[in-house]
């Protein structure tokens, strides 16, 4: 909970200790919210309603007739999840919106903004002519990407029913400081870890793969900067879609060429097969379509965000923290990053990209 309050807008960030859901804690309060953050029980599928709906009580309470914003970053699940898992996922979290609308009433969240952490990667994997927008058909081609789907057709009630505004946001690849390693997820995190450690790391597609790398602190940026001005765009009982992208590609090789530039190591990579890569595709570039004014902000370079993602991990790997990045073993001496210029370039939002 937030001890010190502001008199900014009250907001509750569901999942608050992943990746994009502390950036987004940084980036509100930076802001000005009065944020609180809520973890989720997903190991008691029973006890999340009640706790989720406590917290939204706790901040509509403090709106009064005002606006609040609840941001959802929540998700125990990965791409390489089994189906009955994420089945219970997207229960789990129907009973959380059945919950909200209950206590609302019907048209009771007219005041709300809400924001749903969706994936680009996983709903458009099947799709056909990239680069994808907004306008491109969802074709899900493993579970992970049907269960987002299901997710936002669930989260879209909350506007339909209770009459929110609804920001539906498809994020492209996250990665910078603080990915969770534990999860099998996160290949920029898995490339510097390997660099900084010495150990190989399996990559199960090919390496001219193309993907859309977008820095968290980025995706940050647009999704308070997006609820804030979603009046703008939105009224109250509607839902807008919007693809959260670099709107760049890069392969993977790239990728590791440029890891391997900063540690000063050979890559150590095993490619091969796995039943994990029938749900990739070679080609996942995108392109946003809807709201292109959101985008017009500069973004992170990739070099730079690597740059930052590998100096975290070799910060924590420095202080002991091999054991909890998943090894038990002493890592050889660890190299320092080379240095990289910080400064952000701008891409135009309607450029598609062509790397």
């Amino acid at each position: 909970m937030n001890a010190q309050r502001v008199d900014g807008p009250p907001a509750l960030v569901v999942g608050g200790g992943g990746l994009l859901g502390r950036a987004v804690l940084a980036r509100a309060a930076r802001t000005g919210w009065d944020v609180d953050r809520c973890a989720v029980p997903w190991h008691d599928p029973a006890e999340v309603a009640p706790v989720v709906a406590d917290a939204v009580d706790a901040v509509r309470a403090r709106a009064g007739s005002g606006p609040w914003y609840l941001v959802w970053c929540a998700g125990a699940g990965v791409t390489s999840s089994q189906g009955d898992a994420l089945g219970r996922e997207v229960a789990t979290i129907e009973s959380v919106v059945d919950a909200l609308l209950d206590r609302a009433g019907p048209g009771g969240l007219t005041q709300a903004r809400v924001f749903l952490a969706s994936s680009a990667g996983g709903v458009y994997a099947g799709s056909s002519g990239p680069p994808f927008t907004e306008r491109t058909v969802p074709v899900p081609l493993a579970a992970y990407g049907r269960a987002k789907l299901a997710t936002e057709q669930v989260v879209a009630r909350l506007a339909t029913q209770g009459g929110a505004r609804v920001l539906t946001g498809r994020l492209s690849n996250l990665y910078g400081p603080g990915q969770n390693l534990a999860k099998p997820q996160g290949l920029v995190s898995q490339l510097c870890r390997s660099q900084l450690t010495g150990r190989p790391v399996g990559v199960y597609v090919s390496l001219d793969t193309l993907r859309d790398y977008l820095f968290v602190d980025d995706a940050a940026a647009l999704v308070v900067d997006g609820l804030e001005r979603l009046p703008e765009v939105v009224a109250p009982g509607q839902v807008l879609t919007k693809i959260l992208a670099s709107q760049r590609a890069d392969s993977i090789a790239s990728l590791v060429g440029e890891v391997r530039r900063l540690s000063r190591r050979h890559a150590r990579i095993l490619v091969a097969p796995s039943p994990a890569s029938s749900g990739q595709v070679r080609d996942l570039r995108l392109r946003s379509v809807v709201w292109p004014e959101l985008d017009r902000r500069p973004v992170t370079p990739l070099v730079v965000g690597v740059h930052a993602t590998m100096r975290d991990l070799a910060a924590g790997l420095g202080a002991g923290a091999v054991a909890r990045a998943g090894g038990a073993q002493a890592p050889p001496p660890v190299p320092q990053p080379r240095a990289v210029p910080t400064a952000p370039v701008v891409v135009p939002a309607a450029v598609p990209a062509t790397r």
